[in-house]
C-alpha cells in the first residue's frame, strides 16, 4: 500500500471513530436529521455511534479491513434516505446550526464521496504499520 493510500486509511479510521463518538456527545444534532417518523431515535443514534466506532477500529486489523470497509459502505448506502430527507426538510436548525437546502445537497454528495473513498479500502491486503 503506497504512502497515499495508507493516509487515506488513517484519516478513515480517525473520522469514523469520531464520528461514531460525536453520536454520544452531540446526539441533539442527530436527533433533528433523522426522519421524523422513525422510531426509537435515541436507539438509533446510540445504534449508529457503535457501529461507526467499531467499524472505523475494524478497518486498522487487515483481516477486518475487507469487512468493515463493506460494512460501512453499505452504512453509508442506508443513510442516503436520511440525506435526502434533508434535502426536503431544509432549512431547519440541527442543534444551533441552520441546515440550508445548499448544504444537505452538499451531504447528499458528500456521501457519494465517502462511498468510494471506503470502497477503494475493501482490497487493502497491507498492514497499515
Amino acid at each position: 500500500m503506497d504512502k497515499f493510500k495508507k493516509i487515506s486509511l488513517v484519516i478513515l479510521i480517525v473520522f469514523y471513530v469520531l464520528a461514531g463518538c460525536n453520536h454520544f456527545r452531540d446526539p441533539a444534532f442527530y436527533y433533528a436529521v433523522m426522519p421524523h417518523n422513525l422510531l426509537y431515535p435515541e436507539a438509533v443514534n446510540i445504534l449508529a455511534g457503535i457501529v461507526e466506532v467499531t467499524l472505523g477500529l475494524l478497518l486498522i486489523s487487515t483481516k477486518t479491513r475487507y469487512w468493515a470497509a463493506w460494512g460501512i459502505v453499505l452504512m453509508l448506502v442506508a443513510f442516503l434516505t436520511v440525506h435526502v430527507g434533508m434535502i426536503f426538510d431544509a432549512p431547519f436548525k440541527a442543534n444551533g446550526m441552520t441546515i440550508t437546502p445548499f448544504f444537505a445537497w452538499i451531504r447528499l454528495a458528500a456521501q457519494f464521496v465517502l462511498i468510494v473513498w471506503v470502497y477503494w479500502h475493501t482490497s487493502d491486503k497491507e498492514k497499515l504499520l
